[in-house]
């Protein structure tokens, strides 16, 4: 019998990934189930998609979060196992030349509504989290929570590039625009920087000079949808290991087993 996962999503929009791999499940693909989904953003179509079949959803509102800090910041309740120096040791999103003030802001607005995310995280028993089309940048407060009990890393996210070209919020754009002949898009597990963790695996696909952006994209999205679920039952077969670096600059990568 194949192994069964629970899969925890967090969206921000329409949910296009998050119905692919609740598709998957539901044609026997994968053994499994969607537990929750979690999102920043209240009108996100994918909380209606998840609803309407059942799934159990909750939004933690970042941007007032966010307003609120800065307009109380001096009362801001952090979380009682949040450690300044530590995330500020940990985070590779901002480089250290960045001024202090600008990665502790990040840092605490960010601890505070992942404190509230994991709050209701908690109420459920998960394997893995992926971020289908989740628009915020995770801090180390967050994903310590998440990886703290696995030798595997529990966060998988699913970019529109070829990494580590073009990380980002705009990876086809980012590849159209600046004239690649391939795009293609990858899955890989989340780490401390953006879009820098260890890359389980990527599918490409050629530009044509008849593409548009547009195309582009359609072509990717219905790529994401295959790779997204492939990697989704790779973790559930427990057939990925990490590859130690040689160099504490190399990026960490897996092999399959």
């Amino acid at each position: 019998m194949k192994p069964f996962i629970r899969i925890g999503a967090l969206i921000s929009g329409t949910g296009t990934n998050l119905q692919a791999i609740i598709d998957s499940f539901n044609s026997g693909k994968i053994q499994g189930k969607v537990i929750f989904v979690g999102s920043d953003n209240a009108q996100a179509k994918g909380l209606t998609r998840a609803e309407t079949i059942g799934i159990p959803t909750f939004v933690v509102d970042y941007n007032r979060i966010i307003q609120e800090y800065k307009n109380y910041s001096e009362q801001a309740q952090l979380p009682n196992d949040f450690v300044l120096e530590d995330a500020f040791a940990k985070q590779s999103i901002y480089p250290k030349s960045t001024p202090r003030e600008k990665i502790e802001f990040f840092l605490k607005t960010r601890a505070i509504a992942e404190c509230n995310l994991l709050k209701h995280m908690n109420s459920y028993s998960y394997d893995l989290i992926v971020l289908a089309g989740f628009m915020r940048k995770l801090s180390p407060y967050f994903i310590d929570h998440i990886n703290s009990a696995s030798a595997i890393p529990r966060i998988m996210n699913i970019h529109p590039a070829l990494l580590p070209a073009f990380p980002g919020t705009d990876g086809y754009g980012d590849t159209y625009r600046y004239g690649c002949k391939i795009a293609g898009c990858t899955v890989h597990f989340v780490d401390y920087g953006e879009d820098s963790g260890p890359i389980i695996a990527q599918r490409a696909f050629p530009i044509l000079e008849t593409d548009t952006l547009d195309s582009v994209k359609t072509k990717g999205l219905q790529l994401e949808w295959e790779l997204y679920a492939e990697c989704i039952r790779l973790f559930s077969e427990n057939r990925i290991q990490l590859v130690q670096k040689t160099h504490e600059k190399d990026r960490k990568s897996v092999i399959i087993i």
